[in-house]
């Protein structure tokens, strides 16, 4: 679980990376990449956001 929680903690930090990078594209006017790395950030939230055990479907409804 600690592995997991690491993982998550370096996507985390990693986002935060390219929302700033954004911020700095944005304001020198490149609005072009100021939107690649505001998904590059968003994409890097999702996978924090999936990191560790999954809960699949496993409670079968009764028919």
């Amino acid at each position: 679980m600690n592995n997991a929680a690491n993982q998550r903690e370096v996507y985390m930090k990693a986002a935060a990376n390219f929302f700033d990078r954004a911020s700095a594209q944005a304001e020198e006017g490149d609005l072009l990449a100021a939107g690649s790395f505001i998904l590059k950030g968003l994409d890097q939230e999702r996978r924090a956001g999936i990191v560790g055990p999954q809960v699949l479907q496993l409670i079968k409804p009764r028919s």
